[in-house]
């Protein structure tokens, strides 16, 4: 049911079968062997893409509903004894993930040895669905989060800068403005993003042109195609100081008194087990972010909020 489900979500089989963890042949196999059993073609197969059948549509939202009830057989009944041990399922933004595990991992480590983080990527606007689904035991991700039925723990204000090549004619300034923004072009990742949501309303106050032409996939790629002069963006501290900083053909500000941020948060299901272990490895991260952006983007307290 689980392979189904993934199936219908990404219309592929390839990353269906990376979603679920396993190789693409063993999917469609095992999806073959359900529609023989239920004796019904569940989706049609072409080079190109995959459809869900008319049945294949009930079908899904019946698996999905098993599925999460299957979950919640296992959060209520699981055990993680005194700490959070055993294997732990994190879901998390590209634009976080890979600049904030750094920072984390040598603590959690250290406070959970037995702890064993199984972490994959998405999209934030997909990161709540796919908790409440059961996809994952806990995602890092900004907020807010409209989603019910889970728990956040605040975990710090990202402060966000502008990243400016150093041969734009903005990079002569000692300091930038909002003003300074207007006709200027500015780029933002893809939709799903909530980066992007920061960047439009940026562009709107400002006066600021934003490029529709030209979206970046990624932090990386949106600091490549600024460096070939196509704009001006907003990047995330994390990701400004791990990499921007280091990269000498750019310079980074803050816009004026204007204080831009996001705020990241830490969700999980409010039937998952072990509430105040979550807490904790909320409290944890915060205090690591406290070390690296100061007592002033850090909450001073991370405790979950209906």
């Amino acid at each position: 049911m689980e392979y189904l489900v993934a199936v219908a979500d990404n219309r592929h089989f390839g990353r269906a079968a990376e979603r679920v963890n396993v190789t693409q042949p063993t999917l469609s196999e095992q999806l073959r062997t359900l529609e023989q059993r239920l004796g019904v073609q569940l989706v049609e197969r072409s080079r190109s893409n995959v459809v869900v059948t008319p049945l294949g549509f009930e079908v899904v939202e019946i698996a999905r509903r098993m599925l999460r009830d299957a979950q919640r057989i296992v959060d209520i009944t699981g055990q993680l004894g005194a700490g959070i041990a055993g294997v732990v399922r994190l879901g998390l933004p590209p634009t976080i993930g890979p600049y904030l595990l750094p920072r984390v991992a040598p603590s959690l480590h250290a406070t959970y040895p037995k702890l064993k983080l199984y972490v994959r990527e998405e999209l934030p606007h997909a990161l709540p669905r796919e908790l409440a689904e059961g996809l994952h035991d806990v995602v890092i991700a900004p907020l807010p989060v409209t989603q019910s039925g889970l728990k956040e723990a605040v975990l710090f204000d990202e402060p966000l800068y502008l990243a400016v090549p150093v041969d734009h004619e903005l990079a002569n300034k000692p300091s930038i403005t909002a003003a300074d923004l207007e006709g200027v072009d500015l780029l933002a990742l893809g939709p799903g993003h909530q980066l992007r949501d920061i960047v439009v309303n940026l562009a709107a106050e400002c006066g600021a042109n934003l490029r529709y032409d030209y979206e970046g996939t990624s932090l990386d790629t949106l600091r490549e195609m600024m460096a070939t002069g196509l704009g001006v963006s907003l990047m995330p501290g994390l990701y400004a100081r791990s990499v921007v900083s280091k990269d000498p053909r750019f310079k980074t500000y803050d816009i004026g008194n204007r204080g831009l941020s996001r705020t990241i948060g830490m969700l999980w299901r409010k039937t998952k087990n072990a509430q105040h272990n979550f807490d904790n490895l909320a409290v944890l991260i915060r205090n690591i972010v406290t070390d690296e952006f100061g007592a002033n983007h850090a909450k001073t307290q991370a405790q979950p909020v209906a």
